[in-house]
């Protein structure tokens, strides 16, 4: 962590180093000009992608940021590169963009949401609640909308902000909401982090920095709770067989019970914001008429020939493709995975693949592909595999199979980059080959 509280505003008699550019880098950049600072700019990415005046980290870069009373730097930047380390250790600190912001927010307005998987969902769910219910909130934070952007549609005066906090980021934060939610905890990140214990340590710092008060948290998960003490001093917790009879969150951008525990767990901080309506079963299935998720979360792009198509690019780990694969229990699925290894442990995947009492055809493409295929055959030797070269030949295989009223299902369990730009570009190319399909069935 950094050991320092600074505010954005304590940053305008400072030289302060910008450390990455990206969605949250320029952001950064555009708060230090509104408040009259020009920051001296370091990037590993080559100079001529931005049109600014920049410092590449391989030339000269790090001795730049090492003479800067302060360095600003950007999630995607571990806080364990030996270029931090060393700028910490000659004394000079390390700061985000969203720790700088929430130091300095009145921060019982503030609601933040995290977890491994899930939190993206939890965090736009609370925010449409909240906006159904009267009130003008943002979701912000690692959804894509940094909440200090001098941008902003609208400016910044809400009466809530609700802020998806990453593990990248949660290592940036000096202090908490007094409120927070916690969706789910399971291995992830590892390079960044450098371990799945300090990936669990950063990912849950976020909840108990001075100021945290509660956290909403899932009580169906058993990491999270044998790590309870790393959380807020009180926490409610929250399993998807709570409120049996509650009907509100029984809608089609919420399939399966995992989403029903974030619904619940949205509710639970509508409830501890103390929101009119929030207990109320009429006005919360008003509310979620309007509701359509979020894109590439378990989102049925369409059927051909009877096979269902569902796009999960979000799915990065074990934990999201286990619940997507929860999601369709009584149908038959081919379960496309792969992509950015990033040394995640898949024996779960395969115990979850083999305990389902439906027919499941596992589909790997690169790169990670034949290492959870390896894991699968020699974990469980029952489980149906198929290599694949690529992404096309994987839909293409699993249609085949999946018809004719099964569900070809891409929850790679593992991030797109190496193959594609992102998630966007992934589920792209996934709804592209099912078009392709429709001359096959």
């Amino acid at each position: 962590m950094t050991g320092q509280r600074y505010t954005w505003s304590d940053l305008r008699h400072l030289r302060v180093g910008l450390y990455g550019l990206g969605t949250e880098g320029t952001a950064n950049l555009r708060k230090l000009r509104s408040i009259g600072v020009e920051p001296v700019i370091v990037t590993d990415v080559p100079k001529a992608k931005y049109q600014e005046n920049i410092i590449p980290t391989a030339n000269g870069g790090l001795a730049a940021l090492e003479r800067c009373d302060v360095v600003i730097k950007t999630p995607g930047i571990s806080r364990y590169r030996p270029e931090i380390v060393s700028l910490a250790e000659r004394g000079v600190p390390v700061l985000g963009g969203l720790g700088l912001w929430m130091q300095g927010m009145e921060r019982q307005r503030v609601v933040c949401v995290t977890g491994t998987k899930g939190k993206s969902t939890t965090a736009s769910l609370l925010g449409h609640l909240l906006s159904a219910f009267g009130y003008r909130s943002l979701v912000a934070g690692n959804i894509g909308v940094p909440p200090y952007d001098p941008d902003l549609p609208g400016g910044d005066d809400f009466d809530y902000w609700v802020v998806e906090v990453s593990s990248h980021q949660a290592t940036d934060l000096t202090s908490s909401s007094p409120l927070a939610a916690l969706t789910a905890l399971h291995p992830d990140h590892l390079p960044w982090h450098g371990g799945v214990e300090r990936y669990y340590q950063d990912k849950l710092s976020a909840l108990s920095q001075p100021g945290a008060v509660l956290t909403v948290a899932n009580g169906d998960s058993e990491l999270i709770r044998a790590r309870s003490a790393l959380l807020a001093p009180d926490v409610d917790w929250v399993s998807e067989h709570d409120s049996p009879d509650a009907k509100w969150m029984d809608v089609p951008a919420l399939p399966g019970g995992h989403n029903r525990r974030n619904a619940l767990i949205a509710q639970r901080c509508l409830t501890a914001l103390g929101i009119d309506g929030a207990m109320d079963g009429d006005a919360l299935h008003d509310a979620m008429k309007t509701y359509y998720g979020l894109p590439s979360r378990l989102t049925v792009i369409g059927t051909v020939a009877g096979v269902v198509f569902v796009d999960d690019s979000l799915s990065t780990n074990v934990l999201s493709t286990l619940a997507a694969l929860d999601s369709y229990s009584g149908r038959r699925v081919a379960l496309i995975v792969g992509g950015c290894d990033r040394g995640i442990d898949y024996t779960p995947l395969a115990v979850g693949i083999e305990t389902r009492q439906e027919p499941t055809l596992v589909l790997t493409i690169p790169d990670s592909g034949k290492r959870i295929g390896t894991v699968l055959s020699s974990s469980r030797s029952s489980i149906l595999l198929a290599d694949c070269a690529d992404l096309v030949s994987a839909v293409l295989k699993g249609f085949e199979w999946a018809q004719p009223d099964g569900v070809v299902l891409l929850s790679p369990a593992a991030p797109s980059f190496g193959q594609f730009r992102d998630y966007r570009d992934r589920a792209e190319a996934f709804a592209q080959a099912m078009r392709d399909c429709s001359g096959q069935g």
